[in-house]
């Protein structure tokens, strides 16, 4: 492998480091002792800890170093932000101070000290100890300049995450979301599971799944496309409020709102509906909001959002005749083709009126839906897993939260008849055999399960990476995801 210029000098100030018997990469520190705060905690605690002028010790990586003379002040950085450092030859000692010569920005060390205010009023550590932890090989990007391209930032996030830190304020407020999910369903009752990412039988959406084998058992498998029927079947087995952050996994394209693999939060509450799921979202997001950004207002792509409840309830009927200008109760397949046509929007797979009014909602509806809407009552031809509307039985009682044009929820109220769903499972593999691609699979365990009794349910899924970018005012899903899929190289 060609080395840089640059490369091949931090290699020689490797090997004259080990020539001198310093380890460049040593298990602890070797004077420092142990590390015993983050550099923000010394900021937060700065002046408490400069009057008692005490040794305090830090670690993270050098990002910046200017010499003067016989002193030298570095900035280091670590997961929560950055001090300045200064380094003068009177107190580290001359052998320590003329092994600076050797570290270089990107290198990692431990470091005691002092705190103190400069004269220009910079909160900073005056070192006396320090330690050489890790020696990097390579110069790190220009700030602002070596690393804007969104493809070699996932492909290096390592650097990503080290110089750009709205990219690690991205990572740590996702991290916070989850948690704030899950304190919010444990608060209510709620039980976390684990539910099988290797399936024999894939199901609970529509998707196409990524197909691997089993050698021992001599069987094919499926990546999950959905944990669905798995926590329904925890549903039947009397646990009545269960939920599952999980990854999922679709063989489908990749676009700024999807990825193959991602992360989704599923739970199931039994004796209720989907009313109860829309109170539920409503209260959660109201929960995450209030928790991440103290209030209930969220600016997503220049908008302003609020997520205070309740949210704006719409039919998909009324939704598509104010957006798109067709009534859907009066139109015909010929009807929504020329629509189609007219407008430019590319014909589903199979030519189904409802598939065709899935098309115009997409198109037409979705981006207009900013501040939180449920759009309500989908038809039963989308919904196979879903129960029918009382006095309309061509409709099931579903509900899509959208904001800021993005689909965020799913709901359900759901299906627990086992006739009915045996009916619609067999009208999905008709489907199939004419020649629809994303079928619900018929799954013969799972309707044993329901045949056993289903207590009337309320399901909710939440695609979290979405909710992220809306918490976190990001455009592309690519950005919230640490290592999205990339081609090789």
């Amino acid at each position: 492998m060609e080395r840089s210029e640059q490369t091949l000098i931090r290699l020689e100030k490797l090997g004259k480091l080990r020539e001198l018997g310093i380890d460049p990469y040593p298990l602890r520190p070797a004077t420092v002792g142990e590390i015993e705060y983050k550099t923000q905690e010394l900021l937060d605690n700065f002046e408490d800890l400069s009057s008692e002028e005490k040794e305090v010790s830090t670690a993270g990586r050098i990002i910046a170093i200017r010499k003067h003379g016989k002193s030298v002040f570095m900035h280091l950085q670590d997961m929560t932000g950055k001090i300045q450092l200064l380094f003068r030859l009177n107190i580290t000692g001359e052998e320590k101070f003329n092994l600076i010569d050797y570290l270089d920005i990107g290198d990692y060390i431990g470091v005691r000290g002092i705190l103190f205010k400069t004269r220009t009023g910079e909160n900073t550590m005056d070192v006396h100890k320090w330690d050489l932890l890790a020696k990097s090989l390579h110069p790190l990007p220009e700030k602002w300049h070596g690393l804007k391209d969104i493809e070699l930032r996932i492909r290096k996030r390592y650097l990503d995450l080290s110089i750009n830190p709205e990219t690690r304020e991205i990572f740590i407020k996702r991290a916070k979301i989850i948690q704030f999910i899950r304190d919010f369903l444990n608060g209510r009752n709620f039980l976390e599971v684990e539910t099988p990412i290797l399936q024999a039988l894939y199901g609970g959406a529509f998707a196409t799944p990524f197909t691997t084998y089993h050698q021992t058992m001599d069987m094919e498998l499926f990546l999950r496309i959905a944990d669905e029927l798995y926590l329904k079947k925890l549903i039947i087995g009397d646990l009545d409020r269960v939920y599952e952050i999980s990854k999922n996994f679709r063989n489908e394209g990749i676009d700024r709102t999807h990825n193959p693999e991602f992360t989704s939060l599923e739970l199931y509450q039994a004796y209720t509906d989907y009313y109860g799921m829309m109170e539920l979202t409503e209260e959660l997001l109201g929960f995450i909001a209030s928790e991440l950004l103290c209030g209930l207002n969220v600016t997503f792509n220049e908008k302003e959002i609020s997520v205070e409840k309740p949210f704006q309830r719409v039919t998909m009927f009324d939704a598509v005749k104010e957006h798109a200008g067709i009534d859907i109760k009066g139109s015909s397949v010929e009807a929504l083709k020329k629509y189609c046509k007219d407008n430019e929007i590319e014909l589903p797979q199979r030519l189904s009126f409802w598939k065709l009014v899935e098309k115009i909602f997409d198109e037409k509806v979705q981006p207009n839906l900013i501040q939180p809407t449920f759009i309500l009552d989908y038809p039963i031809e989308l919904s196979p897993l879903a129960k029918r509307k009382p006095g309309d039985p061509e409709l099931v009682e579903r509900f899509e939260l959208f904001i800021g044009g993005l689909e965020i929820a799913n709901a359900f109220s759901e299906l627990n008849d086992p006739i009915d769903q045996r009916e619609r499972f067999e009208r999905q593999m008709e489907l199939r055999r004419e020649g629809e691609e994303e079928t619900q699979e018929l799954d013969e365990d799972f309707l044993l399960a329901v045949e056993h009794g289903m207590p009337p349910t309320g399901g909710l899924g939440i695609g979290i990476d979405r909710l992220v970018m809306l918490f976190t005012d990001t455009q592309s899903i690519r950005e919230v995801i640490l290592f999205p899929l990339t081609r090789s190289k």
